[in-house]
């Protein structure tokens, strides 16, 4: 799922097949935030995301620590469990072992992607946009409505994203794209921040931050 944000703050939602197929979708794309990892670790964790777990507090859990490159690389959960306690002294959650292709996906594609891209949270995202961590969860009619109502409160409307589009996603993943996009335009302006700051950066030069 990606929702564009343009310069008069309209928004469009696309439902994409891969990532490949966002440049077609988007030609015109000055920058692209996404909520995958970009630059795994050999042993131990990120920076990006002890920083991140920090600043949400009670959200802290939405944060999972980027498993080591080894670990996504094995067979099973099971073996990627292994290798983690070894190289970081806890094993791999269910949801982090799920989105390793994902995470290759995006690693292979960025070296051609069509502009610059930063890696994301939704949640940091709207703890910068409302001031603090969001009260409730993001699946819940509470936490949908809070985060609604930030993203109006900076000039963000869903009202118009296709129902039958929106039919095969959930709420939150629009919602979370539209956070993203918002975090997207802060960065062409020069007003977002990194987690941490300044950024670690990887041994080819690549910033390994969450933005937002």
């Amino acid at each position: 799922m990606a929702v564009v944000l343009r310069e008069d703050r309209s928004t469009r939602a696309h439902l994409l097949p891969n990532i490949a197929a966002l440049a077609q979708s988007v030609p015109d794309a000055a920058a692209i935030a996404i909520d995958i990892p970009i630059g795994l670790p050999d042993r131990g964790h990120r920076s990006a995301d002890v920083a991140a777990r920090a600043l949400l507090r009670q959200r802290r859990s939405s944060v999972f620590m980027t498993p080591v490159r080894a670990a996504l690389e094995a067979a099973t959960h099971a073996a990627a469990t292994a290798i983690s306690n070894e190289m970081t002294g806890a094993g791999v959650s269910q949801q982090a072992f799920a989105l390793r292709s994902k995470i290759f996906e995006v690693e292979a594609w960025l070296p051609g992607a069509p502009c610059s891209v930063f890696e994301v949270h939704p949640e940091v995202s709207f703890t910068l946009m409302m001031g603090q961590p969001a009260l409730a969860p993001k699946k819940s009619w509470q936490g949908m409505v809070e985060r609604r109502q930030a993203l109006s409160a900076v000039g963000i409307s869903l009202d118009h994203v296709d129902p039958c589009l929106g039919a095969a996603v959930g709420v939150d993943d629009v919602i979370d794209a539209a956070a993203a996009a918002w975090t997207a335009s802060r960065l062409l302006v020069g007003a977002a921040g990194s987690f941490p700051d300044p950024p670690d950066v990887d041994p080819s030069g690549r910033h390994i931050a969450i933005w937002a």
